[in-house]
């Protein structure tokens, strides 16, 4: 008999296989990342249908089988609904998936990873004032320091870069989790181009250069 495996996740992408199937790529809180096989889970009369699906945070079990690991049961926790019904929160939502796909293994374990994944949604789901794009930028640099790439920032300069002094600023709160200051800040249309300039640049430059060596 086959080992069932049960844990939480959320559910980062998922792509449509063959006639009825579905793959997933979750993260695990127990696991880290996992690709897992959704079989005939586009078909109504599926009983996985309704606890699987992009942006829920389910309780899932999994078999592995010879190829991939199987979804055998998932249970809905939160459907994150603020998001999904709202096109920029899906967007920035988006954002955070796909740079959480891309920058963490497979199959790795991490529970401040998990903790700062749950964060982030909640925030998301529940943000009202300000610029929704400056959570796509916490959680990206936060994620940057758990896996061991947090620059050395001052006043005007990041890893040694020269910077704007209100970006220096901006990036010391995100990483200090200051969320009641982050909520009553003024970000101007400046600001989010010169997060989104420096964080592609540092993304490029030190965290995916560091993978390729």
């Amino acid at each position: 008999m086959a080992t069932r495996y049960r844990t939480q996740c959320l559910i980062v992408k998922k792509d449509d296989k063959g006639e009825s199937d579905q793959i997933f790529s979750v993260y695990t809180k127990d696991f880290g990342r996992l690709n897992i096989l959704g079989k005939a889970i586009r078909k109504n009369a599926s009983k996985l249908r309704g606890g699987a699906d992009l942006f829920y945070f389910s309780d899932i079990e999994f078999i592995q089988g010879k190829a991939q690991k199987i979804l055998t049961e998932a249970t809905v926790i939160d459907s994150c609904l603020n998001i999904r019904k709202d096109l920029r929160r899906m967007t920035v939502a988006y954002q955070i998936t796909d740079i959480l796909d891309g920058m963490i293994p497979k199959e790795e374990r991490d529970e401040q990873i998990w903790h700062l994944i749950n964060e982030i949604f909640y925030k998301l789901d529940i943000w009202q004032i300000g610029k929704l794009e400056i959570l796509y930028y916490y959680f990206f640099w936060n994620l940057a320091a758990i896996l061991g790439y947090q620059p050395a920032l001052t006043h005007n300069s990041l890893g040694g870069e020269q910077i704007d002094g209100d970006l220096a600023k901006i990036l010391k709160l995100l990483f200090q989790k200051d969320w009641p200051i982050l909520a009553k800040l003024k970000i101007e249309p400046n600001h989010i181009e010169l997060l989104k300039n420096t964080s592609e640049w540092y993304n490029k430059n030190t965290i995916t250069a560091n993978y390729e060596k």
